[in-house]
């Protein structure tokens, strides 16, 4: 299915506008620490750098 170019743009500005919301939500419930410490798990014991 292809958009028109007003239609994509909206669109494009839609999702990035939920992301960026929920990216502040993860941030107001303290979630940032979560994240990192999985991503340093996930180098630590998944691709042996420990």
């Amino acid at each position: 299915m292809k958009l028109s170019t007003p239609k994509r743009a909206i669109l494009q500005c839609a999702f990035l506008l939920a992301a960026a919301l929920m990216i502040v939500c993860g941030i107001n419930r303290g979630e940032q620490e979560t994240v990192w410490n999985k991503a340093a798990n996930i180098c630590l014991e998944c691709i042996g750098l420990g």
